[in-house]
């Protein structure tokens, strides 16, 4: 049986995170009331001519840089013509000539080593609107919010094999987009989208297979399942002789299955031009310079600090770096007193467990990081023990609550009075005869029964070392 390989390369699109559009002053936040925020420019109106935000120029800068792209110093507009209901001017401002960046790469871990995917441009260019289609009504509606919303398109080389590959390529770039700065690369939200080129052919043929093209996908999950589908309709239709069909498809996640959207045979040309209406960008030296001065510390930089600065493992210091806004809250934590490994114990534990609860990301932590020290503060110095310190948790996280204001106001403090906790380990002593002459006898598993029952005897509000040592005293005075 023949033996095939899979080729993948990826259109990624990034929203840009700047507060107006790329070509106008509308402003660019997600969930406003359909067609709130619009103008002549970002709806094409005859006559409304377009100026381009600088920001968006700086921040597809900061990608290219980090994803160790060439820069084209002189980079160039160009219309990309197409009819679509979402697309008001019936083009698309684009860059296909002169793109801002060129011949990049970023380094994926395969295994136990690390594999390059080469990125072969950037560009810069404008989202369209988004169609909602109402099945009951059997229309479609639109809303322009997002046409004009600056994206950039990182097109990478044909150089991923597996879905495993993609996957981490992907979490790589949006790494690196969030703690650039240039983009919150939300998937749900579509400030992230991927399209994902997929061919096969047989092993040991240097000749690429008829791909066929995934249009936006956004979710790991989808994308993992659109590749497996389609490498393994692809496999089939070779298999049996059947030819491949170069065409866009869409992928179902509901029926994890893919089905034809258009051919791509006898596609129309774009008749791209140059935008007569914008000037070429030039891009000095001094300014790539300065963006590249302000580039920050990225997620594998700061993972091997904490690792060598702070004593972390390699585990732990991966999780607080997978989202800058987590590695913040860190950094924070430990400006604010809290010891290194406490703070990562803390953050890496509850705080993930509650998001995950609550199905929320580490950018929208309430809580402050001078709270979480306070926490961790009277944790350390025995004021209250671990599991009232969760509780205690709980509060800071939903509420940003003092924690030293709520152990007092809740009587959550561990309690130093030596008459009360003999009193009760002598009630429970007396209580339970059998476990006390066990414990007398020397089986110290029953140890930790006298301990829970005191305990609960004292609300929770005593040492369980105290609790220990007294126990050991009655028994074996």
């Amino acid at each position: 049986m023949k033996q095939y390989e899979t080729v993948i390369g990826l259109e990624v699109h990034v929203e840009l995170a700047t507060k107006t559009k790329i070509f106008c002053g509308c402003k660019t936040d997600f969930g406003a009331k359909p067609n709130t925020h619009v103008c002549p420019v970002c709806t094409g109106m005859p006559g409304a001519l377009p100026v381009l935000n600088r920001q968006v120029v700086e921040l597809a800068l900061r990608a290219g840089l980090a994803l160790n792209c060439q820069i084209h110093q002189v980079c160039k507009f160009d219309r990309k013509n197409y009819f679509y209901p979402d697309n008001p001017q019936n083009y698309q401002i684009s860059q296909l000539y002169l793109p801002i960046c060129h011949d990049g790469y970023v380094e994926i871990p395969v295994g136990e080593g690390r594999k390059r995917i080469r990125i072969h441009e950037i560009h810069m260019e404008e989202d369209a609107g988004k169609l909602v289609h109402d099945e009951w009504s059997e229309s479609s509606l639109v809303d322009y919010n997002r046409s004009g919303v600056p994206l950039i398109e990182i097109v990478s080389e044909p150089d991923m094999r597996t879905a495993d590959e993609v996957i981490a390529y992907l979490e790589k770039l949006q790494t690196t987009m969030q703690y650039l700065g240039v983009s919150d690369c939300r998937l749900q939200e579509g400030s992230m989208r991927a399209d994902v080129n997929l061919s096969v052919r047989e092993i040991g043929n240097p000749n690429y297979g008829t791909r066929t093209e995934m249009k936006n996908l956004n979710s790991f999950k989808a994308i993992a399942h659109a590749i497996e589908g389609e490498r393994e309709r692809q496999t089939e239709l070779l298999e049996e002789g059947r030819r491949v069909v170069q065409e866009t498809r869409r992928w179902d996640e509901n029926k994890e299955a893919s089905h034809s959207m258009r051919s791509k045979e006898d596609a129309r040309d774009y008749r791209y031009f140059p935008d007569p209406d914008l000037l070429p960008v030039c891009i000095s030296d001094a300014w790539i310079a300065r963006v590249r001065t302000k580039l920050p510390e990225l997620k594998e930089e700061r993972e091997a600090r904490y690792q060598a600065q702070y004593g972390l493992s390699k585990y732990a210091a991966g999780l607080l770096t997978n989202d800058r806004a987590l590695a913040d809250m860190f950094e924070a934590t430990i400006a604010a007193g809290a010891p290194p490994k406490k703070a990562a114990n803390w953050l890496t534990g509850e705080t993930l467990r509650l998001l995950k609860e609550r199905e929320k990301e580490a950018s929208e932590i309430c809580f402050s990081a001078a709270h979480l020290a306070a926490l961790i503060r009277l944790a350390e110095q025995g004021v209250i023990q671990s599991q009232t310190a969760k509780e205690v948790f709980a509060a800071v996280f939903a509420d940003d609550a003092d924690p030293e204001e709520y152990v007092r106001a809740h009587g959550l403090g561990i309690e130093n009075d030596t008459f009360a906790l003999e009193k009760a380990v002598q009630e429970i002593l007396l209580a339970n005869p059998k476990a006390a002459g066990e414990l007398r006898d020397g089986k110290e598993k029953v140890m930790g029964f006298l301990i829970g029952q005191t305990m609960r005897a004292l609300k929770g509000k005593a040492s369980p070392e105290r609790v220990k040592e007294t126990i050991q005293r009655f028994v074996n005075g």
